[in-house]
C-alpha cells in the first residue's frame, strides 16, 4: 500500500522596495504600482535607516489597518533595492569611498559626487558597482577561519 504525501509550503512573496534620494538630500521608500497587491506603503526619512524605519512602520500600521476592517491582508517580504547615492550613505559608517574605490574600479572622486548629489551614475557604471559588490559579496560568504588554539 502506498500514500501519497503532500507536502504545501506557502512561500511569502517578495515586493521590491526603491529608496531614493530625494532633490531635498532627504530619503524617501515606496512599493512599485505593479505589485499585484490591494495596498501600497511609503516611508520618508533624512537617512536611509530612518525611511526604512518609517517604511517598516507604516506597513504595521496598514496591516493593522486592515484588521480593524476585517479585509484580509496579504503579508509579504520586502527587498530594498537602493539608488547608488542611497546605497552609499546606508554603508557609510562600514564601508569607505576609498575601500569602495578598491572593490568597485569607480574613482573614489566621483563615488563622493555620488554621495553628495552632484553627478549620477550612469546605467553602466551602476551595473559596474552593483556587479563588484556582488562579487565581493560572494568573496566574503566564503570566508572560513580555522580554529585558534
Amino acid at each position: 500500500m502506498t500514500q501519497d504525501y503532500h507536502l504545501t509550503v506557502d512561500i511569502m512573496k517578495k515586493v521590491r522596495v526603491f529608496i531614493e534620494r530625494g532633490g531635498d538630500g532627504g530619503y524617501g521608500a515606496y512599493m512599485p504600482d505593479d505589485d499585484g497587491l490591494d495596498y501600497g506603503v511609503s516611508g520618508v526619512g533624512d537617512t536611509v535607516a530612518e525611511v526604512v524605519e518609517d517604511f517598516n512602520a507604516a506597513y504595521q500600521e496598514m496591516k493593522e489597518y486592515y484588521a480593524e476592517e476585517g479585509k484580509p491582508f496579504e503579508e509579504v517580504e520586502f527587498v530594498f533595492s537602493y539608488d547608488v547615492p542611497s546605497f552609499l550613505q546606508y554603508y557609510k559608517g562600514l564601508l569607505t569611498l576609498a575601500g569602495l574605490s578598491r572593490i568597485t574600479g569607480v574613482a573614489q572622486g566621483q563615488l563622493s559626487h555620488y554621495v553628495t548629489g552632484r553627478r549620477h551614475p550612469s546605467t553602466k557604471t551602476v551595473e559596474k558597482i552593483q556587479k563588484a559588490l556582488n562579487r565581493f559579496g560572494r568573496e566574503l560568504s566564503k570566508v572560513d577561519f580555522a580554529p585558534v588554539d
